[in-house]
């Protein structure tokens, strides 16, 4: 990605609460990115060369779609009614006990909380990307465009990304092998190259978490992002729907906090141009 002048958000913002407005300049420095979201398999190459353990790991538990569980009436309800606290899921087993990623090898990865997502770029020789460069390269050489395809609202029964198919949250029509992530790069990329920039998992940026809105509301969540150190993620995830999460808009953006990882989160890393290469750690990047 060339540097430059480049902006972030937009001033016909779709939630304006999230703070996705107004539209801003933003001076970028060269970079690269990586083509598709980190997968389960380069992860666990990391946790070999490491032995690093995750925050879900050392808690002990992660909050899970309650529909993807095997037994969804035995598991402790949170505040939202179709997310359920998983004890044992983690990235290696991300159902829980009972689920494994053998055959999710080129699935991304989840239950990834921010500082696992930084340990996993400073591995690398990369890091997150802020959220302008994480929204300049959704656009890629379109000048605006609402999605990473276009301006286009996507057909909700065959969509372009990997968002929720059917009746949120306990209708799903989805077909296929795959009831939650898909492999990256199942959908085309966008205009120069980049898989999933809507859709699959939520990605994390380097970025805190603030409105810029003036309206008392958003002062009111600007205090909450504060106190609970929330990070910027971006691209929304297969739980995206119309009717209910529509964030997997480029200017979309969710607040998260720092220490909270789910299954459906996940990461993509940046290198500034300059960064050397360290082979078997990088992935294909532009």
């Amino acid at each position: 990605m060339a540097g430059g002048l480049s902006h972030v958000g937009r001033d016909r913002p779709h939630i304006p609460q999230d703070g996705e407005g107004p539209r801003r300049p933003m001076r970028l420095r060269a970079y690269r990115v990586e083509t598709v979201p980190v997968t389960n398999a380069r992860f666990a190459a990391f946790v070999r060369d490491t032995g690093y353990t995750t925050l879900a790991e050392r808690l002990g538990w992660a909050p899970v779609f309650r529909p993807l569980l095997p037994h969804p009436d035995k598991i402790s309800p949170s505040a939202t009614p179709w997310w359920g606290r998983c004890d044992g899921a983690a990235w290696f087993q991300p159902e829980g006990p009972g689920s494994d990623v053998t055959d999710r090898a080129d699935h991304p990865v989840v239950h990834i909380a921010w500082e696992d997502a930084c340990a996993f770029a400073a591995w690398t020789g990369g890091r997150l990307p802020s959220e302008a460069e994480w929204e300049t390269a959704a656009r890629g050489t379109l000048a605006d465009p609402v999605f990473a395809w276009g301006d286009t609202q996507p057909d909700p029964n065959a969509p372009p990304c990997n968002i929720f198919i059917g009746r949120f949250p306990y209708g799903s029509t989805r077909k296929g092998p795959w009831r939650s992530t898909t492999p990256v790069g199942s959908y085309a990329p966008n205009t120069i190259g980049l898989h999933d920039m809507a859709g699959n998992v939520w990605e994390w940026t380097a970025d805190a978490f603030r409105v810029r809105s003036i309206s008392r509301s958003a002062k009111a969540r600007n205090a909450l992002a504060a106190a609970t150190n929330e990070k910027v993620m971006k691209g929304g995830s297969f739980l995206c729907h119309e009717s209910y999460c529509d964030r997997y808009r480029i200017a979309a953006r969710s607040g998260v906090a720092a220490d909270s990882g789910a299954s459906n989160t996940g990461m993509r890393i940046v290198y500034d141009v300059d960064c050397q290469d360290s082979g078997k750690k990088h992935a294909d990047a532009c």
